[in-house]
């Protein structure tokens, strides 16, 4: 194809500009065009996950919320090897608790120290007692059943058993609770009757609220005020100290008392004692 006089002096005139501003350089950039500028760029980097941070205290309520009552004649505590050896005689004796709750294990592998101590001795003493198990949500479920049930066999408790839940863990809200329900289920077949969750109820609202309403609950919640549930839901018992002093123990102790009309009956893993 031939080109005209008139195109071929136009061109002679614009290409001069073009690469001069391509290849010295724009003023405004002041960047220098490469070949490599011309690859496709790999996609940015997700940004690295963060700790969990602690939930907030103010999540809103429903417009309607149950008015919850306290039962503070039937209370009871939860204890680990943080409290060390306990003198149980003493703490029975005490006549301030009825019930108590013992960890008994922790993810996949760990087992409590004082476990079988506390387990025999508060039972000989006189107490309701029942177990609980921490649930990691990024180990294993059934690893974390069989550390669970093998530690603490159905007889040797009075008590319906407990789940403990406090971390969601770094992967999806799915995710954490497809597990969670994997493992409470397991519990339930194992004992033949739901396990109590226990959380605090920031966790509770943010977390658990809908799927896991089907469940009796222990609230945490260290404040003068009866926790609220963002569905309105009913709970047995309140966690409502972590610093509480009882003859027999030598640390801080949690303790707990039951709600509106719930009693001892009410988590009681075998009616008939």
């Amino acid at each position: 194809m031939k080109i005209s006089p008139i195109l071929f002096l136009i061109l002679l005139l614009i290409l001069p500009a073009f690469a001069i501003k391509t290849f010295a350089g724009d003023k405004k950039s002041k960047k220098v065009l490469t070949y490599d500028d011309l690859l496709p760029q790999p996609d940015a980097l997700p940004p690295s996950l963060t700790p969990q941070q602690p939930l907030r205290d103010d999540i809103p309520l429903t417009a309607e919320v149950r008015s919850h009552s306290v039962n503070s004649k039937l209370q009871g505590i939860d204890v680990s090897h943080y409290q060390g050896s306990i003198n149980w005689r003493k703490v029975a004796g005490s006549g301030e608790i009825s019930y108590v709750y013992i960890k008994a294990t922790e993810g996949e592998k760990l087992v409590d120290a004082t476990l079988r101590q506390n387990l025999i001795e508060a039972r000989q003493a006189g107490l309701y007692v029942g177990v609980y198990h921490f649930f990691r949500p990024n180990v294993s479920v059934q690893s974390q059943f069989l550390n669970f049930t093998r530690n603490v066999h159905p007889n040797e408790v009075d008590l319906i058993p407990i789940v403990d839940i406090e971390h969601r863990g770094k992967e999806s809200l799915a995710s954490f609770r497809s597990k969670l329900k994997q493992f409470v289920d397991k519990v339930e077949r194992h004992y033949g009757v739901r396990p109590i969750l226990y959380t605090s109820r920031d966790f509770y609202n943010k977390y658990l609220s809908g799927p896991f309403t089907g469940y009796k609950y222990m609230i945490a919640r260290y404040h003068p005020e009866v926790p609220e549930l963002c569905d309105n839901a009913a709970f047995v018992m309140w966690q409502y100290t972590q610093t509480g002093r009882l003859p027999g123990i030598s640390h801080n102790v949690d303790r707990s008392c039951f709600m509106d009309n719930y009693t001892l009956s009410d988590i009681l893993l075998y009616k008939k004692r």
